[in-house]
């Protein structure tokens, strides 16, 4: 068990050994005496401190999440507040400070209170509240405290392992999901352009004559008994459009603060077309690419797919892939020892260092007790792919590869649009969200752009918006600062050259987009910009720049 000396206790100790070296220079047995004498009762206040919280940790000092849910969702932007207890089973009180919760690095996580007092056999209340600025499986892993002994000179951090997961879904599809179905809601029945065709249908187009080859189930008997001549239904149906959207996922566009990284725009926007889309009845699918082609949902129609679409924009970015991912197997088994540690029964006593094969068997048997359910990641090898799973699965996150991968990504790119092409229904609409291809690629690209629009395809681009990205308030702090300060980001010190580096920034990404704009609109694609809170593609098209 770890003890921390308070900053008193700290002082009192330092001024004790000063005075005692003072007095051993002066010859003095009593100023000697004296500064002994302190350093014994701090060193019998560690003693009664340890005594005391182990006292208390065997009668059973706990912290339980008040909701039996263990999941709970909500939408980008949002604030959910969730209620945890801390409770106390021994018959001395247990006084606590600096209380915080250990969670994923894209939520904003306050506490109230940071510090108190539970009493001898009590229960405390304590309100977590979480903001939540990114999409995705984000995981509160527990909280964290430090209990203060009887004599209150020291402090003993103790951590409540306890996993809840949070998952962030975009606003505006998850508005479309939630609205009624029924009653008033029909009013805002599917609406929007749509062709009129013969064939099977619900709606009757006329009465004519009988031709051979007509089925005999559309004879219309009444009809015929009064008319003394055969006649027969022509129903139509309607045809809507068929929409794709390409969606890129990059790792380069994670760049940014959190909630503010050009993904986290594209992810709003390709959530506001389809919720759109699906609105009017429209039949709209889903390809997500990176450094490859990582999903496709082929166009349909209904509320089902819009919860296909939804669950595949939440989980699309994620970084914990080894093609993805900045960590090594060596760093991904750091994680996951700090996080099952607290978990496991044993503390993995029984695990020596360095036998990951036990450490991921281990893992792979603790996922039970995870929030999410994840799909095995991409590892480098089988192992890496269990010890992966294990962070998905409690939404413990991993850094993007610094590395960009724009040639796999462009190459990606053509390879869904080609297939898009090729395949059947028709589309309609095309809408790429997305940053741009490189000249290489330049002329493939408008080959495969030139077969869909002579198909009748509308193809949209929605350039990344970076702007939000390089403005302040930026959430770094220069060397120095100390680590336990708590001023909210917009008021930490920043690095004096960090406003001149986001310009020169701003104004090189500026060209690159003018540039992309121009090569675009020769092959024939419509381009726009993907704004917050503001809409970059209309039903047909992206708006003006």
């Amino acid at each position: 068990m770890q003890l921390y000396p308070t900053r008193p206790a700290a002082h009192l100790a330092i001024a004790a050994v000063a005075v005692s070296a003072v007095g051993v220079l002066a010859g003095s047995p009593a100023v000697i005496g004296w500064g002994g004498a302190v350093l014994v009762a701090v060193a019998i206040a560690r003693a009664v401190t340890l005594v005391s919280v182990a006292r208390i940790r065997a009668a059973g000092f706990e912290m339980l999440w008040s909701q039996t849910r263990r999941v709970v969702r909500t939408v980008r932007g949002g604030e959910i507040e969730i209620e945890a207890e801390v409770r106390n089973r021994d018959t001395l009180a247990a006084r606590y400070v600096k209380l915080r919760a250990l969670s994923s690095p894209n939520l904003d996580v306050t506490l109230e209170p940071a510090a108190g007092e539970v009493d001898a056999g009590g229960r405390l209340k304590v309100k977590v509240k979480v903001r939540t600025p990114r999409v995705g499986q984000h995981g509160v892993y527990g909280l964290a405290l430090e209990v203060r002994g009887a004599p209150g000179m020291f402090e003993v951090p103790l951590t409540f392992a306890n996993p809840y997961g949070i998952e962030v879904a975009p606003r505006p599809l998850s508005a479309y999901l939630h609205a009624g179905r029924g009653g008033p809601s029909l009013l805002m029945a599917p609406s929007g352009r749509a062709g009129r065709l013969r064939g099977d249908g619900t709606s009757l187009r006329e009465l004519r004559e009988h031709q051979p080859g007509d089925p005999f189930r559309r004879i219309a008997w009444r009809a015929t008994a009064r008319r003394g001549k055969l006649l027969v239904r022509e129903f139509e149906r309607e045809e809507r459009d068929v929409v794709w959207v390409l969606l890129d996922v990059s790792v380069e566009l994670w760049a940014g603060p959190i909630g503010r990284a050009p993904l986290d725009l594209l992810i709003d926007e390709a959530a506001a077309i389809v919720a759109r889309h699906l609105a009017r009845g429209d039949r709209v699918g889903l390809a997500i690419y990176g450094n490859e082609a990582r999903l496709t949902i082929p166009p349909d129609s209904g509320s089902g797919q819009g919860q296909k679409v939804l669950h595949a924009l939440v989980t699309a970015g994620q970084t914990i892939d080894a093609s993805r991912s900045d960590l090594d197997e060596l760093d991904v088994a750091v994680r996951v020892i700090e996080h099952l540690r607290p978990l496991d029964d044993r503390g993995l006593a029984d695990v020596r260092r360095g036998d990951l094969d036990k450490l991921a068997q281990r893992a792979d048997a603790m996922r039970h007790r995870a929030p999410f359910r994840a799909k095995p990641p991409e590892g480098r090898t089988p192992r890496d792919a269990t010890l992966r799973r294990y962070l998905a699965c409690f939404g413990i996150d991993s850094p993007p590869k610094s590395s960009s991968d724009k040639q796999a990504t462009a190459e990606a790119l053509l390879a869904v649009l080609g297939g898009i092409a090729r395949g059947k229904p028709r589309p309609s609409l095309v809408h790429v969200l997305g940053g741009p291809v490189d000249n290489q690629v330049t002329e493939r690209l408008s080959h495969v752009i030139g077969r869909l629009r002579r198909s009748g395809t509308i193809v949209s681009w929605a350039l990344p918006f970076y702007e939000p990205a390089l403005t302040p308030p930026w959430t770094s702090r220069t060397p120095g600062d100390d680590e336990d300060d708590t001023r909210p980001p917009d008021v930490v010190s920043l690095d004096p050259v960090a406003p001149s580096v986001a310009d020169a920034v701003r104004f090189r990404a500026a060209v690159a987009q003018r540039r992309a704009e121009a090569q675009l609109s020769k092959i024939g694609v419509r381009v726009g910009h993907v704004r917050p809170g503001k809409r970059a593609l209309g039903a047909d098209g992206p708006t003006a720049p």
